[in-house]
């Protein structure tokens, strides 16, 4: 299996280059969707949160209040490490039970969308990385027109995340997202014909069908070497 790591910024249009691997029917594991589970009333990871942060991050049916939320660790650097932190042991489980149920359906390539992708170490297990990049005055002006927010609330939130600069200097492949959205289809294709090329042998391996023939030659390995031993021990 391939697992092809994505990533970006707010606003950088990381979601839509992951519309598009979906609608050319490459799987996508979204980290934001499993942060979403985890947080749902009764689980682990709600009781984590508001053991942390108290019942005034809570809706009045119980469920998290996930803007209030992202207001209050927005807004102070440790807060926000805080629910990384208590946070990170169930999102990662929660993508790798993700992964093992495409592994079992025989995909061999799948696409793990992550924005801390890096920050949470996970970019080692993908390849290759993908970075969806756009200059700083573009996600600015992009992000204040998306949540109608002013520029001082922007410009907090872009530096809550690690810089698009800094992140497309870890990245395989970086896609330059500062044009249109027909620009973007046509860098997406040659982004497209990349991760699906044919795997690697270790991909391959990696695979459900590698692994069912590993299993086959370790089976027929040790049928040959019984036949073998026995022969051989009757001489």
């Amino acid at each position: 299996m391939r697992i092809v790591g994505l990533t970006g910024g707010i606003s950088s249009g990381k979601s839509t280059v992951s519309n598009l691997f979906k609608a050319h029917d490459i799987p996508v594991v979204d980290a934001d969707l499993v942060a979403r589970d985890i947080l749902k009333k009764g689980t682990g990871g709600w009781k984590k949160v508001v053991s942390a942060f108290g019942q005034g991050v809570l809706q009045p049916d119980g469920e998290v209040d996930r803007p209030k939320l992202g207001q209050i660790v927005f807004s102070n650097p440790e807060k926000r490490q805080l629910l990384n932190r208590l946070l990170a042991p169930y999102i990662s489980s929660g993508i790798f039970w993700e992964i093992w149920k495409l592994w079992l359906k025989g995909f061999k390539v799948i696409v793990l969308d992550v924005p801390l992708l890096f920050e949470a170490k996970i970019d080692r297990w993908t390849k290759p990385v993908i970075v969806v990049w756009v200059n700083p005055e573009t996600q600015l002006q992009r992000l204040m027109l998306r949540d109608r927010t002013s520029e001082n609330d922007a410009r907090k939130r872009i530096n809550a995340q690690v810089s698009l600069d800094l992140k497309r200097t870890m990245a395989d492949i970086v896609i330059d997202n500062t044009g249109s959205q027909e620009d973007l289809k046509d860098k997406f294709k040659i982004v497209l014909f990349e991760v699906t090329k044919p795997l690697t042998w270790t991909e391959l391996w990696l695979s459900r069908q590698g692994a069912s023939s590993a299993l086959v030659s370790i089976i027929v390995g040790v049928l040959m070497f019984k036949k073998v031993y026995y022969s051989d021990s009757k001489l």
